[in-house]
């Protein structure tokens, strides 16, 4: 049994996109996966259901959604095309990570599967990605309207019939799909991939299969899907599907430790001793001197000897700071290997100041501002360089920082 919860969330251009996330029974599940559907399909498909339904049955939340224009999302189908629909699924990881927890699996049927290629690579959460009949270029969707091919380059757009519904595609949707490559997205991808395909598919040949295996790098997996047809219209089938998957990743997603663990408000377990991994206890011992206690971790934080501490240890600020630096140097570190850049050793340097500016309301006010320096090393032309740079200003932490924070305190 699993339970159902109606969501939405919004795209990179502000419209609400239509979402259901699927729960196991007791709601919390051990880890998050990302669905996308298939081309002109929606998030109601049978087969995405059931795969859904087989996921949560071995543990893990699935979010799948209607991308923008389909379904019950907002946006013109026209407007959109292979780019947007992978931002979409971007927009739909960081939803989980705000609001839950960040996703370790991505699923995606069809010309869905080929988008979740691009977009894990965007994702450092996640660490395991499945496709389901994908094609190998995403230019491949376009034999569906072939006949109308000459008429959207030459006019601009053109009506077209996909699966008994009229659809209007225009000469920027056939542009993108022709400037995607996924060769370079797999060479770099450094996620575990599984591949699913039948022999017998007519609408996107196994040939894309043998192309999506043979350029994506270890570990790798291939499952034949024998006589299924694209659409897995047999509830056998699409189960199947979802079980497998959810076994696959099991070996990629650690979830013993807690990761991908749902973050939504828990009990109070430290009366048997036992912490949630994403909790931290301060407990006052000697005037300002607190014991800190993390994961099994113990840090000491004190106040400077001119405010009456003892310095026993870092400042409670300084905490702050730490866990910016380390997280900006971490990230950078993960974004470097996954592009497989020669990245050495990364310093970041940050001081808090108190600075005076004007309010909404005129008035003067106090306010933090945290400046930070970053030092990389290694064999990094000026592009590389920049780029890191940019990537710095993007850690979890500090988007925790700049973004939106929710404190609730109370009594214990």
């Amino acid at each position: 049994m699993s339970t159902k919860e109606k969501i939405t969330f919004e795209n990179a251009e502000g419209q609400k996109l239509s979402a259901e996330l699927q729960l196991p029974e007791d709601g919390t599940p051990a880890a998050y996966a990302v669905f996308a559907h298939c081309f002109t399909c929606t998030k109601n498909l049978r087969a995405v259901g059931v795969i859904s339904r087989a996921l949560t049955a071995e543990g893990y939340g699935v979010l799948r959604f209607d991308f923008t224009g389909l379904g019950a999302s907002e946006g013109e189908f026209e407007e959109t095309n292979f780019s947007s629909n992978v931002s979409d699924l971007v927009s739909a990881a960081k939803f989980l990570e705000e609001h839950y927890s960040a996703p370790s699996l991505m699923v995606g049927h069809s010309l869905g599967g080929t988008a979740t290629i691009r977009a894990a690579a965007k994702l450092d959460s996640v660490a395991a990605v499945a496709t389901i009949g994908s094609p190998y270029d995403p230019e491949h969707v376009t034999h569906i309207f072939e006949d109308n091919l000459d008429t959207i380059v030459e006019k601009g757009q053109a009506e077209v019939n996909i699966g008994g519904r009229p659809f209007t595609v225009k000469r920027q949707f056939i542009e993108d799909l022709r400037e995607s490559s996924t060769a370079d997205v797999l060479k770099s991808l450094r996620k575990a991939l599984l591949v699913f395909h039948s022999p017998v598919d007519r609408i996107v040949g196994v040939e894309n299969a043998a192309e999506i295996f043979k350029v994506a790098r270890h570990p790798k997996s291939f499952m034949t899907l024998d006589q299924a047809d694209h659409l897995l219209s047999d509830v056998e089938d699409a189960t199947y599907v979802g079980r497998v998957i959810g076994a696959w990743a099991q070996k990629y997603i650690d979830k013993s430790d807690g990761a991908g663990a749902s973050e939504r408000p828990k009990e109070d377990t430290r009366s048997n001793g036992s912490y949630d991994d994403d909790e931290v206890v301060a407990e006052l011992m000697e005037r300002f001197e607190t014991k800190i206690r993390s994961r099994g971790f113990v840090l000491t934080a004190d106040e400077p000897k001119s405010v009456g501490g003892t310095e026993k240890g870092p400042k409670p600020f300084d905490f702050v700071l730490a866990g910016l630096g380390a997280c900006t140097a971490m990230t950078l570190r993960m974004y470097a290997e996954r592009k497989e850049w020669p990245l050495e050793d990364v310093s970041v340097r940050l001081v808090r100041e108190k600075e005076k500016e004007k309010g909404s309301d005129g008035k003067p006010r106090m306010v933090n501002h945290i400046r930070g320096k970053v030092s990389v090393s290694g064999d990094l032309d000026e592009k590389q360089r920049d780029r890191l740079l940019q990537i710095a200003g993007r850690c979890p932490v500090h988007r925790s920082l700049t973004g939106e924070i929710r404190i609730s305190t109370e009594t214990a």
